[in-house]
């Protein structure tokens, strides 16, 4: 959304998802003929547009289908045109947590205030489910929103179908989390899956797409498609529902999540059911993502092969520094990825990159990366290459990423329905009542399960599966064993310090971590507080979105007590 945003006000963009627009085209005819309700955010930054060409297709056809949009999510006229100048008047996300130090990256529009204003690029609220539940009550069809949260038309459905009240907190928070657990298209069928090497790799190729199976008490069965490859299992519902939580509450504009008893069951083949979540009223704040001219970026990929690599990127690192201005970028960081291979049989084996990362407020400083590579040029060190293509090198701009907070009772929520050649709009009003956000859990081992005996040296990953993912500028990791009998020792073991030792030369004393468990699904999850910078499309980190981490840990050798085996 952000990315199209320019565009969309510059009428350079229709603001909605075109992909949107061609699945409503490939499929209105059964829509019309099954009578299926259809809630879509492909609206994007445009739902009235996308609403319209929708009615459009529907007249041209003359199908008897209700059209309507959601709006209220928009906040750029409002917020816009710039950033703001303090912290204060755009609380950032993170901000009622005292455990978290905000990097000054973090609030990077408020840096060189002697420079004109940072200007914002998009600020979008996360609507929930009432405005949708609203437009299926008057009769709607199809829904087409803008920025909800990517549960609610799954919470909204089932809100409507079991003519829930907006105070059946438990009922809602169930939908929450079986809305959760299929946002991610395949990711619950087989697809971003720790234990997938364990299955036949065909099976895997285009996995089906997941249903979740609502009852009226909230509680849901996860499935898929007959016929489809991939497969619904615990161990895949398990890693989806660890994956971008922030701890053991989950946030919605219409409901707070309490998911520290979800229970995991196998029901049938493909078939999951998931019990246990509670609900409480919701926060009185939601989150807000706001997007702003970062400034510019580049990127250089270096190689060194063979013998004394590690002196090679010293050496470089070096001559960068040397021949670079000083205090020019507001980053540049070096990675050294790979690691040459002992008695390799190809050079491709012998062969490491090294990334070069920089990012300004301005064009400049971060050209001055490359104009230093050009006076280090034949002064570089044994066997120095690099890749043909040095398009990554030239400075791009790029988009920073401002997690914040709003008021819900500062959103104007409308669902408007088309009638004919005019729209009747109707305010879906804000939540009954509200409650406080208190502070977040994180605690470690009640107690620690002494093991003796003999132990055996082996990866992580041969005993446990785990999901990692991004929020904001933190990223989440939660594991659980493979093998119940093995649940004891692995939370003894995976402490806050653990964790801080397992991530070896990425962890800095300005990070935070919260660690919760998960105990009826042996489960336990971290927060790692500022590791992903910025975070989404402006982090600096390879890994930008954290979804690799859980494969790096569980590579991880560690000493596990025999008897635990």
């Amino acid at each position: 959304m952000a990315n199209n945003a320019q565009a969309w006000r510059a009428g350079q963009h229709p603001g909605y998802e075109e992909t949107a627009w061609a699945g409503i085209q490939q499929t209105i005819d059964v829509i019309a003929q099954k009578g299926i309700k259809v809630v879509i955010n492909g609206g994007a930054l445009d739902p009235k547009a996308l609403a319209l060409r929708v009615q459009d297709l529907v007249s041209e056809k003359d199908l008897n289908l209700r059209v309507t949009y959601l709006t209220g999510d928009d906040l750029y006229d409002r917020l816009g045109p710039n950033m703001p100048r303090s912290k204060e008047e755009l609380l950032h996300l993170d901000s009622g947590n005292p455990a978290v130090v905000l990097s000054n990256l973090t609030f990077a529009f408020l840096n060189n205030p002697e420079l004109a204003p940072v200007p914002m690029v998009s600020a979008h609220a996360y609507l929930g489910a009432r405005g949708i539940v609203d437009g299926l009550r008057r009769g709607a069809d199809i829904i087409i929103c803008g920025r909800v949260s990517d549960a609610s038309p799954v919470v909204a459905a089932a809100w409507f179908w079991h003519d829930w009240t907006e105070t059946d907190y438990d009922r809602l928070a169930g939908a929450l989390i079986a809305g959760h657990l299929i946002e991610c298209s395949a990711y619950v069928t087989g697809s971003n899956f720790a234990g997938f090497d364990q299955y036949p790799l065909e099976n895997l190729v285009a996995p089906g797409f997941p249903i979740a199976e609502i009852e009226a008490d909230g509680t849901c069965v996860i499935t898929k498609h007959e016929g489809t490859q991939g497969m619904v299992n615990v161990d895949t519902v398990r890693c989806q529902f660890l994956y971008e939580l922030q701890g053991n509450i989950y946030l919605n504009s219409d409901v707070t999540a309490h998911i520290g008893d979800i229970t995991v069951e196998e029901a049938a083949v493909d078939r999951v059911r998931v019990s246990g979540v509670t609900g409480s009223p919701p926060s009185p704040t939601t989150k807000l993502a706001v997007f702003y001219r970062g400034g510019y970026e580049a990127e250089l990929l270096l190689n060194a092969t063979g013998y004394a690599t590690s002196q090679k990127w010293d050496l470089l690192e070096r001559q960068i520094r040397y021949f670079l201005p000083r205090d020019v970028q507001d980053e540049l960081e070096t990675l050294e990825i790979g690691v040459p291979a002992l008695n390799p049989v190809c050079q491709s084996e012998s062969t490491t990159y090294l990334r070069i990362f920089s990012a300004s407020r301005s064009a400049g400083p971060v050209a001055a990366v490359s104009k230093a590579m050009k006076d280090i040029s034949l002064k570089h060190f044994s066997g120095f290459h690099t890749t043909l293509d040095t398009r990554t090198s030239i400075p791009r701009p790029f988009l920073a990423y401002y997690p914040a907070l709003v008021n819900q009772s500062d959103l104007t929520e409308s669902i408007n329905l088309l009638e004919g050649n005019k729209t009747v709009s109707f305010d879906t009003g804000h939540p009954r009542q509200y409650k406080p956000l208190a502070g977040r859990e994180s605690y470690d081992p009640d107690h620690t399960v002494p093991f003796t005996g003999d132990s055996k040296s082996l990866r992580l990953g041969d005993i446990t599966l785990a999901r990692s993912g991004d929020k904001g500028g933190n990223l989440n990791f939660g594991i659980f064993p493979k093998a119940k009998e093995q649940w004891s020792w692995l939370r003894s073991y995976m402490s806050i310090a653990r964790m801080r030792n397992l991530l070896g030369q990425d962890w800095r004393d300005e990070y935070h971590i919260e660690r919760v468990e998960f105990p009826r699904i042996q489960a336990v999850h971290f927060v790692i507080y500022g590791i992903l910078g910025r975070g989404v499309s402006s982090s600096s980190r390879l890994d930008g979105f954290g979804k690799g981490f859980a494969d790096y840990t569980r590579d991880k050798v560690v000493d596990v007590p025999v008897d635990v085996l």
